[in-house]
């Protein structure tokens, strides 16, 4: 049987997030929406840095490097990434230098998750667009190992076999969360863009025995394209930990409807969504990740995809500090 205890003894890692975090009845935000029940897991709450879902794959990720002899790590992302600010969070807990290689777009200079970055003492290198990541990348590699160093290399969002674990484990902690409510949901909403979110909840839900079907709400790029990233990481991580399990397109499911024009751009669904959890839960949404899969579960359920007498839970990727950066276009939604 797959266990936390299992896993934590099978591969290296360092425990710094808030785990389990909590599964918490939405009623006002279900009334709102026709009577659906709406739980919402708040990986929002992880702890570290302001939380968010990279606390739990960056315990798997810097216990490795760690477990390796690295003395720094590099990661790369956009220029109000979650998981830059969380990687940076996590190298200082884990006494490694951090390297952040950030991408246009540099939304809200200053705010948010660039001020974080700055604040918990990352090496910020910007590139000019996302087909110089690659050559900075190399370039800082081989600078650093002619320095002496011993970088580790954390891919975009952590998405691969040891990130996924995290959230592996996330769907064994649902698992028993959902059991001891007596509950079972027929969907599961998450922002999926990297992957290795949604890629490690459908191992752990295929681990657990559950059923629900999980819908990954893409905040940038194409369906097709995420869809062939979960896949990747899904069976990438059921092979790492033994789970015999394989997966294929039928089992992943990706909506990139709610994206609007371009990554990291609000739209006015997101804004919807936003305002309408604040107002009636108290629970902030950030507006490049979870803002959209909220549009994206509340558009579902009132377009009667989702019966209005089932039970969704939400998983809350976190990424609220990006909301100061985008200060001036949610000041202007009204």
């Amino acid at each position: 049987m797959l266990t936390e205890d299992v896993l934590t003894a099978r591969f290296p890692r360092l425990r710094f997030a808030q785990l389990p975090t909590p599964l918490e009845e939405a009623p006002r935000l279900g009334a709102a929406l026709g009577g659906v029940r709406v739980l919402i897991k708040r990986d929002d709450l992880t702890g570290l840095a302001l939380g968010g879902n990279k606390a739990r794959k960056l315990e798997w990720l810097i216990g490795e490097a760690k477990a390796c002899g690295a003395d720094c790590v590099i990661t790369l992302g956009a220029g109000q990434s979650n998981h830059c600010r969380q990687t940076a969070a996590a190298a200082a807990r884990a006494g490694l230098d951090c390297y952040l290689i950030l991408s246009p777009p540099f939304h809200g200079e200053g705010q948010g998750n660039l001020l974080l970055d700055d604040l918990l003492g990352a090496t910020l290198i910007r590139v000019e667009n996302s087909d110089a990541v690659e050559r900075a990348t190399d370039d800082l590699i081989a600078r650093l190992r002619a320095e002496g160093r011993q970088p580790y290399l954390i891919p975009v969002g952590g998405s691969n076999p040891v990130g996924a674990l995290g959230y592996v484990l996330c769907a064994l902690e649902l698992h028993d969360q959902l059991a001891r409510l007596g509950t079972t949901p027929s969907h599961l909403f998450v922002a999926s863009g990297s992957a290795g979110t949604q890629g490690g909840l459908l191992v752990g839900a295929r681990a657990a025995g559950d059923g629900y079907r999980i819908v990954g709400i893409s905040p940038g790029s194409k369906a097709a394209g995420v869809i062939s990233r979960v896949l990747a990481v899904a069976n990438a991580t059921a092979e790492k930990i033994g789970l015999p399990d394989r997966f294929g397109p039928s089992d992943v499911l990706v909506d990139d409807g709610y994206t609007g024009p371009a990554y990291g751009t609000l739209t006015a669904e997101c804004i919807a969504a936003i305002r309408l959890l604040a107002r009636t839960e108290g629970i902030l949404l950030d507006p490049v990740y979870a803002g959209k899969a909220m549009a994206g579960l509340i558009d579902y359920i009132r377009r009667g995809v989702i019966p209005r007498d089932s039970t969704v839970v939400f998983i809350h990727t976190g990424g609220t500090p990006a909301l100061f950066a985008y200060a001036d276009e949610l000041r202007g939604a009204r």
